[in-house]
C-alpha cells in the first residue's frame, strides 16, 4: 500500500499556484478550475490526516479526521465574517445548522441505507451512539434553540456573558465526548476488527512528517480558495432567486465532502461503527469548535452573532433528532432508518427554496 499518493502533494501546490497567479479573478474556466481544485485539497488533507490517524489507532483516526474537517469549517467561516460586516452575522449559525443537518441526516442516512442493503441488519455499540446524542442534544440546545428564547437581548441573540457561558459549556461537553472516547469509555467506540488495518500498514517518521506539513498546505489553500469562491457562489445564489442561507448549505456540503465520502465506504465494508464515530463525533466537533471560535472572533470585531433559529427550523432539527435516536438506540440498523432520515434531510432542503 503507497501512503502518500502523489497526487495529495501535488494538488494543494497547483492550488497555491494558481490562487497566487491571480488567474482565478475574472475568468469563469479558472474559477471553475479553482472549485475543482478546492474539493481535491480537502480530500488531500483528509487523506493526509488518514495517514496520521494510522500512527495513533482508533478511535484517534476518526478524531482526527473530525477535528480537520471542523478546522477547514471554522477557518472558512471565520473568514467569511471577516470582510463580511453585518450580512455575515448568521452565516456561523447557517453554515453549522446546514452541516448538522447534513450529517445526522445525510451522512448518517446513506450509511444506514446502503449498510442495510448490503448486510440486512448492523450491529454497534448503542453506548457509543447514547453518548454521542447526548452530547449533541445538549450542545444544539444550547447554541441553536435557547437564543431565539432568552430575554436579555430581543432577538436570536445571546448577550456576551450568555455567549461566554455558551462557549465555555460547548467545550466542556466536547471535551468530555473526547475524553469518553479515548479514555474511559474507549471500548465502546471500538469496532471487533480493530487494529488489525493498522497493523497491516506502516508509517515511517518520514512519511508522518511529510504527511504534517502537507495537511497544513492543504488546509491553508482550502481556506483561501474558499474565500475566493464565495462571493461566485453568493452571487449564483441570488441571481437565481434562491435563499441566502443556501449559501451555507453549499458550503457545509464541500466541507463534509470527503468525510461523507470515508463514512459511507466504511458502511459498505460492514464498519457502521466507524461512520457513527466518524458521523457523530464530525457533529459535535461542527458545533463545540466552531461557536467558541465565532464567538470569539464576533467579539473582537464588535459584530453580533445570530445563532437562535426559527420555529420552521427547530421542528425539523427536533424531528431529525427524535429519528435518530429511535434509529440508533438498540445497536442495530436497517434501511428503513436510512430512507426515512434522507427523507428529513430533503425536506429540510425543499423548505428552504420553497419557505
Amino acid at each position: 500500500m503507497r501512503l502518500l499518493l502523489q497526487w495529495t502533494i501535488v494538488i494543494p501546490l497547483l492550488a497555491w499556484v494558481l490562487l497566487y497567479s491571480g488567474l482565478a479573478d475574472d475568468s469563469a474556466f479558472f474559477k471553475a478550475l479553482a472549485g475543482i481544485l478546492l474539493m481535491l485539497s480537502i480530500m488531500s488533507a483528509v487523506h493526509h490526516s488518514e495517514i496520521i490517524a494510522h500512527r495513533v489507532g482508533e478511535p484517534f483516526g476518526t478524531i482526527i479526521l473530525a477535528v480537520a474537517v471542523t478546522i477547514i469549517e471554522v477557518s472558512i467561516i471565520i473568514s467569511l465574517m471577516i470582510p463580511g460586516g453585518q450580512q455575515a452575522e448568521s452565516l456561523a449559525r447557517d453554515t453549522v445548522f446546514s452541516a448538522t443537518m447534513l450529517i445526522l441526516n445525510g451522512i448518517v442516512g446513506i450509511c444506514l441505507f446502503i449498510g442495510g442493503l448490503r448486510f440486512r441488519e448492523q450491529n454497534f455499540s448503542k453506548h457509543s451512539a447514547t453518548i454521542g446524542l447526548v452530547s449533541i442534544v445538549s450542545i444544539l440546545v444550547f447554541t441553536m434553540i435557547l437564543p431565539s428564547y432568552t430575554t436579555s437581548i430581543e432577538g436570536p441573540y445571546y448577550s456576551k456573558p450568555q455567549l461566554v457561558f455558551v462557549s465555555l459549556a460547548c467545550l466542556i461537553i466536547y471535551g468530555s465526548f473526547l475524553f469518553a472516547q479515548t479514555r474511559r469509555h474507549r471500548e465502546y467506540f471500538l469496532t471487533d476488527d480493530t487494529g488489525v488495518s493498522r497493523r497491516s500498514v506502516v508509517v515511517s517518521n518520514k512519511v508522518l512528517s511529510l504527511s504534517l506539513v502537507f495537511l497544513l498546505v492543504s488546509l491553508g489553500i482550502v481556506v483561501l480558495l474558499a474565500k475566493e469562491l464565495s462571493p461566485t457562489i453568493e452571487t449564483f445564489v441570488v441571481n437565481n432567486d434562491l435563499p441566502k442561507s443556501l449559501v451555507g448549505v453549499i458550503i457545509a456540503a464541500v466541507i463534509l465532502l470527503p468525510e461523507g465520502i470515508a463514512a459511507i465506504f466504511a458502511a459498505a465494508s460492514n464498519k457502521v461503527q466507524t461512520s457513527l464515530n466518524l458521523a457523530l463525533g464530525s457533529a459535535l466537533a461542527s458545533i463545540g469548535l466552531t461557536i467558541p471560535s465565532v464567538a470569539v472572533v464576533s467579539g473582537m470585531l464588535g459584530m453580533n452573532l445570530i445563532l437562535g433559529l426559527d420555529i420552521k427550523s427547530i421542528i425539523l432539527l427536533g424531528l431529525s433528532i427524535i429519528i435518530l435516536i429511535l434509529s440508533l438506540t438498540s445497536g442495530r440498523s436497517n434501511f428503513i432508518y436510512g430512507i426515512i432520515l434522507l427523507i428529513n434531510l430533503l425536506a429540510f432542503i425543499f423548505l428552504m427554496i420553497y419557505p
